[in-house]
């Protein structure tokens, strides 16, 4: 049976719980909760965490992280795509419908169902008039902060 955690973290956008199994981060997501943030227990959420950390103080992206989310072949496609786009880089819906042969609407489907955000950074592709959407917290004013914060703000 694979091993897995939970932890939560305090940041910036509020507390973030993350899910791993087998050393991969499964699932991430911001949580309203009043009690404090259970520490992560293992070498795996230790990482997590601290790469969390680092990339909220400005230091590094989160790509070297493993993650394993649950989705369909397309999705992953997809999602795999998204972690390929540098940190301080933003891509268009549209381009990469081009690249991967498919189209703007579905790529936008894929970043919605997208499980572990930030780690896989579906905040970095926008629409051609506008930020397009975004699923986590607060949706646009979450994703307006994250791409402030990695230099692509007004």
């Amino acid at each position: 049976m694979d091993q897995t955690s939970s932890c939560t973290i305090d940041t910036p956008l509020g507390r973030v719980e993350l899910r791993l199994a087998a050393g991969a981060v499964t699932n991430l997501r911001l949580v309203a909760c009043s009690r404090m943030p259970a520490p992560p227990r293992d070498g795996a959420a230790r990482r997590a965490t601290a790469s969390l950390r680092a990339y909220f103080c400005g230091h590094g992206d989160l790509s070297a992280m493993a993650v394993a989310p649950r989705g369909t072949p397309f999705q992953q496609r997809v999602w795999a795509a998204l972690r390929r786009i540098p940190h301080g880089q933003t891509r268009g819906y549209g381009e990469l419908a081009r690249e991967l042969d498919t189209s703007a609407r579905a790529i936008g489907g894929a970043c919605a169902a997208n499980p572990v955000p930030l780690f896989i950074p579906c905040h970095r592709v926008v629409a051609v008039r506008g930020l397009g959407g975004f699923s986590l917290g607060k949706g646009l004013e979450v994703k307006r902060w994250l791409l402030e914060h990695e230099g692509l703000g007004p």
